[in-house]
């Protein structure tokens, strides 16, 4: 083997390691689907547990706001029958519903921010889990056009058509050489391609009659003269 040759062998099967550590696009994307449906997954639980916090929230705000309403009927009703005192002691309790009612109504705003957030969030992960749905058949079927040309180049790359030729070259010659010990020892053996042939034969005996009738015939004119 030559200097060259080797080169050659080496150069190609450096290329196909490094064809076979290559990682898989058909994988990588069926995994990218997965990750992604699981990312959706966790997202909606989370979604799920900031609707059940603001439902919450919007039921602390309502019932403060209820118990500030009520305090203030009180203070109302205090102040008809002419109980002052009291009615600030109503308003006092009232003023302290107000701001339980604005921090509510903060944390309720606040929320429902974040919920509006995540909910847009699981609606563009959805939209990309569709595209990358899409894709996955598009992206398989390239993959696997580039496999069987990767493999197509593999298999002429391990064929030495030179060589191929060359021992075909020799088995031809090995088969004419062949074919000529065949001749020779017809020859040899003394048969002959006329010999075997009834339709030469014949015509060869034809041949000798004829000549045996003309010399007959010959002969029997110069008796006769």
């Amino acid at each position: 083997m030559s200097i060259f040759e080797r080169i050659s062998d080496l150069v190609r099967a450096n290329i196909n390691d490094l064809i076979d550590k290559a990682e898989d696009p058909e994988k990588m994307v069926k995994q990218i689907i997965i990750d992604m449906e699981e990312q959706i997954r966790k997202s909606t639980q989370s979604l799920g547990i900031a609707m059940g916090s603001l439902n919450s929230v919007k039921k602390q705000l309502a019932e403060a706001q209820a118990r500030s309403n009520n305090w203030q009927a009180k203070a109302k009703t205090c102040l008809e029958q002419g109980n002052e005192e009291l009615a600030k002691q109503a308003l006092e309790n009232k003023v302290k519903e107000d701001k339980m009612v604005a921090q509510y109504q903060e944390m309720t705003t606040a929320t429902e921010k974040q919920v509006n957030e995540m909910q847009n969030q699981i609606n563009i992960l959805k939209q990309k889990l569709e595209e990358a749905r899409s894709k996955q058949a598009m992206i398989t079927a390239r993959s696997q056009m580039a496999d069987a040309k990767t493999q197509m180049a593999k298999t002429l790359g391990n064929m030495d058509s030179k060589s191929a030729f060359a021992k075909m070259d020799k088995m031809e010659q090995k088969v004419a050489q062949k074919e000529a010990q065949a001749d020779a020892f017809s020859e040899v053996s003394g048969i002959q391609e006329s010999e075997s042939d009834p339709f030469a034969k014949m015509d060869q005996d034809n041949a000798i009659n004829a000549e045996l009738e003309k010399l007959k015939a010959q002969m029997n004119s110069e008796s006769n003269n």
